[in-house]
């Protein structure tokens, strides 16, 4: 494996709150409106969170109006797979899309 990607990686997944993110996007795409309900932060602070995730290859955005939609690529690294299979799924609302938040 690529060491530089490797060191994206790890530091991309070194912080709770890109964690709390990525268990967000373990059950379905997310749009960037509700994690700044999930984490209780500005939205310029959830989009550099993001930010970091996306640089280092482990999520995808799309643009859906005004917001931009998150998921995570379908080709993990075997580290980021590992680290994902450790987080439990959180359920996170999908503005937009007529599910509402329990």
């Amino acid at each position: 494996m690529d060491l530089q990607l490797m060191e994206k990686q790890l530091k991309a997944v070194s912080d709770s709150n890109r964690l709390t993110l990525l268990s967000c996007l373990k059950s379905a795409e997310v749009c960037v409106c509700d994690f700044v309900d999930i984490l209780g932060i500005s939205q310029p602070a959830v989009s550099q969170h993001l930010k970091k995730l996306e640089e280092a290859g482990i999520i995808t955005a799309r643009k859906v109006g005004t917001w931009k939609h998150y998921r995570l690529i379908e080709n993990q690294t075997p580290i980021i797979r590992a680290v994902l299979d450790e987080l439990e799924e959180r359920q996170a609302c999908n503005c937009g899309t007529g599910t509402s938040c329990d």
